[in-house]
């Protein structure tokens, strides 16, 4: 059974609890870098380009430490550089296939994100998954679950506006939650996935019964596919 939203947004503030300073040095080092490239002339587009990807990927990595309640470090930012290849191509494949959803309608290009919105926490997850099956596994992720997502998103609606009222101040902590809640998400999606289903009954191996009085055909119905040979009986 998946988690609320709220429930959600909750457990996200528990894991900032006592870790709200890392998470906005964090958050501020990673808009200083994105946006202070694409503010430089010629050049500055492309090179934030090229570090979208792997900046991406480093943010998933330490939220994903976050919620899971492991060390969480400054310096994992920059560790989607260590897989620089597979996060950069699956940045450029996102972004392909956002923008050609968009040249459609525009509601078809947000749901293509939200599709999307799981492939850094996988590559995280999976450093050796490639680009195209990261972006396939976030859209099977995602299935039945994008207006959850939606909905989780419009929750900050709210705290944005007031953090446009404080001059943009308020996003260094909103940057943050917001992450930790998408992170928290991921977690919970993963969680319902790996649940066995409802509907299976699991297989429990019978308790042994004396079979010397039963007759052979029955002992031979009896057996299952993965039980061991029946002992000869006793004539």
């Amino acid at each position: 059974m998946q988690t609320a939203n709220v429930e959600i947004m909750r457990s996200a503030r528990e894991s900032l609890k006592g870790k709200w300073g890392l998470a906005i040095g964090v958050t501020i080092v990673y808009c200083v870098i994105t946006w202070g490239l694409q503010s430089i002339k010629q050049v500055g587009p492309l090179a934030a380009m090229l570090v979208s990807g792997p900046l991406a990927g480093g943010m998933a990595i330490f939220t994903l430490a976050l919620v899971r309640n492991q060390e969480a470090k400054f310096e994992q930012l920059f560790d989607g550089f260590k897989s620089f290849a597979t996060y950069f191509v699956a940045y450029l494949l996102m972004l392909v296939f956002i923008l050609l959803w968009t040249l459609l309608l525009i509601v078809p290009g947000i749901i293509a994100a939200i599709s999307y919105s799981m492939t850094y926490f996988i590559i995280a997850d999976d450093p050796t998954v490639s680009p195209s099956d990261a972006l396939k596994r976030s859209k099977e992720m995602m299935q039945g679950n994008k207006g959850k997502f939606f909905g989780l998103q419009l929750r900050f609606l709210g705290w944005a506006i007031l953090c446009v009222l404080t001059a943009g101040i308020g996003f260094i902590w909103l940057i943050p939650y917001i992450q930790v809640s998408v992170a928290k998400f991921y977690e919970d999606l993963k969680g319902v996935a790996a649940a066995p289903s409802a509907s299976a009954e699991p297989v429990a191996a019978s308790p042994t019964a004396p079979v010397s009085d039963a007759p052979v055909s029955q002992v031979k119905d009896a057996e299952v596919a993965d039980s061991a040979p029946v002992s000869e009986e006793k004539k």
